[in-house]
């Protein structure tokens, strides 16, 4: 019998960010384990043409929630949608819905955040620090409420070598933050955004460290507890391996690369990935809002749900990986492309690499144009290595999270629920979890067919041999004209094709001799 599944019965649970990702694996675990829940409330922006009984739908009809029909008959009727927005005061919910909200919620799992790198600061405070202020305002006007479960990001204080779990203090304020953002105007928050965020790489990570300081301030009485996700990935075994539906972090990486969109990173082959799949983050989050409700811990816990520490896998293996898997599983649909080609940190590869990314989507938009059709290849390839620049931070950088808090509570949980709830990434095998990554990625995400695949691997094949023919062309081209400009270069030259020449030579010689 799991205590964990047992707790959750007759529970009634609200889940911010339920539409996206991470909270549709939550809410996918918490039916299929514990189907006698007596309701899960989700906040749902309003959308036009839609409505949010749609948008529900739409969510049960997906493939991650075929096993849950199955356990759970009636799951439609144990989704409550409220048509809420996190970006207006009181999340704009009606005063109906809120007091139903106030009255009933017994567990709190926060997942809602922006996680674009590039969001503007304002609207990265706003989600991710200002409506956490107001999550928890709500929160502790709930009567009968027994854990209120944050997830953050293992990035928070990526500015950092060794992470413990704890929170660590921001130079200004939270509540500073927030009132500032309310009467600056753009312009002057753009010109000092780069001073407030300090050595941290984005506004994601930052306003993600002010919105734990928040949940520190602003807990009162609340049971509470802080999870710290690494890079989340596919689904490792549940509630079938490889289930993704986004294309954010190392997922666009997969898409892209097995388009042939990208043919290189710059990366360091020895940075640690700290991927960490989406259903070990969720089965950790269950047990942790198990246990805060039910040991009631005197101060908020942390929790790192990270891998490198236990499980390391590096971004060099896991490329190689990645291509050895594209040899069995290519992706093909939208654009037919070449593969990738993974290379090392190397400025003058990475500058030639985006000459190879550009040149080709030129000439492919070119194309286009004469036969009447609209260019997007050039436009696509801009918005790829934009995200790149923006992931270097990430993937040439290795850190160290402490993890005492999440053993700790692996060694409370019964036989049965270390088994329905393993969180223990120790039992990752990464070749196996890439591999049904990628095939996760063309069947769940693309939509791909898998019959065609002997098909597509050779169409990919030839594609390949063209790339490398364009290269090569570009190559000799460029040192011709270096040659005809450079009487280094052609010094060069010479010295090469003379080379080459006495050692043929000298081949040639030592094969007589033998004879």
């Amino acid at each position: 019998m799991s205590m964990i599944a047992d707790f959750y019965g007759g529970k009634s649970i609200l889940i911010t960010g339920a539409t996206g990702f991470l909270g549709k694996v939550l809410m996918e675990k918490l039916f299929r384990t514990s189907p006698d829940l007596r309701v899960i409330y989700i906040l749902v922006r309003p959308k036009a043409g839609q409505t949010l009984q749609q948008r529900v739908f739409q969510i049960l009809n997906s493939k991650l929630f075929e096993k849950v029909k199955e356990v759970c008959p009636n799951v439609h009727e144990k989704i409550r949608a409220i048509s809420a927005d996190l970006n207006q005061n009181d999340f704009a919910i009606s005063m109906q819905d809120m007091q139903e909200l106030l009255s009933y919620t017994d567990i709190i799992f926060h997942c809602a955040a922006t996680v674009r790198f590039d969001d503007h600061l304002r609207h990265a405070v706003q989600l991710n620090v200002t409506a956490t202020q107001q999550l928890l305002l709500m929160a502790s006007q709930m009567p009968n409420l027994e854990a209120f479960i944050h997830i953050s990001t293992a990035f928070s204080n990526c500015n950092l070598k060794h992470i413990d779990e704890v929170i660590y203090p921001c130079p200004v304020e939270p509540k500073k933050i927030i009132d500032s953002m309310e009467w600056l105007d753009d312009a002057i928050i753009d010109e000092i955004t780069p001073k407030l965020i300090g050595d941290r790489p984005n506004t994601y990570t930052y306003t993600k460290a002010l919105g734990e300081m928040v949940v520190q301030q602003e807990s009162g009485k609340l049971n509470l507890a802080i999870i710290r996700p690494s890079i989340v990935g596919a689904t490792w075994q549940e509630p079938f391996p490889g289930w993704v539906d986004n294309v954010n972090g190392p997922t666009g990486l997969i898409v892209a690369a097995g388009k042939g969109f990208l043919r290189s990173i710059r990366a360091t082959p020895m940075a640690v990935a700290d991927l960490i799949p989406a259903d070990i983050v969720v089965n950790l989050t269950l047990a942790v809002g198990w246990y805060t409700a039910v040991h009631r811990p005197k101060s908020t816990l942390i929790y790192h749900c990270t891998s490198g520490n236990l499980n390391p896998c590096n971004w060099g293996k896991m490329g190689i990986q990645v291509l050895a898997t594209f040899e069995k599983i290519p992706l093909e649909r939208a654009f037919r492309r070449p593969k990738a080609d993974f290379t090392t940190n190397n400025v003058t590869t990475q500058y030639w690499n985006a000459v190879s990314h550009r040149a080709p989507a030129i000439i492919y938009d070119f194309y286009l144009r004469l036969t009447g059709r609209k260019p997007r290849m050039t436009k696509l390839m801009n918005r790829l290595l934009r995200t790149l620049s923006m992931l270097e931070y990430f993937i040439n950088r290795s850190w160290e999270w402490s993890t005492y808090n999440t053993e700790m509570l692996m060694s409370k949980l019964s036989p049965e629920d270390q088994r329905v709830f393993n969180f223990d990434v120790r039992q990752l095998n990464w070749l196996e979890y890439i591999e049904n990554y990628v095939l996760g990625v063309k069947k769940y995400l693309l939509k791909e067919d898998m019959a065609g695949i002997p098909e597509a691997k050779q169409h990919l094949k030839r594609l390949r041999n063209i790339h490398y023919l364009f290269n090569t062309a570009l190559f000799l081209i460029a040192w011709r004209l270096l040659i005809a400009r450079s009487q280094v270069a052609r010094n060069v030259w010479f010295f090469i094709v003379s080379f080459c020449y006495k050692f043929l030579s000298y081949f040639r010689a030592s094969s007589t001799l033998k004879v």
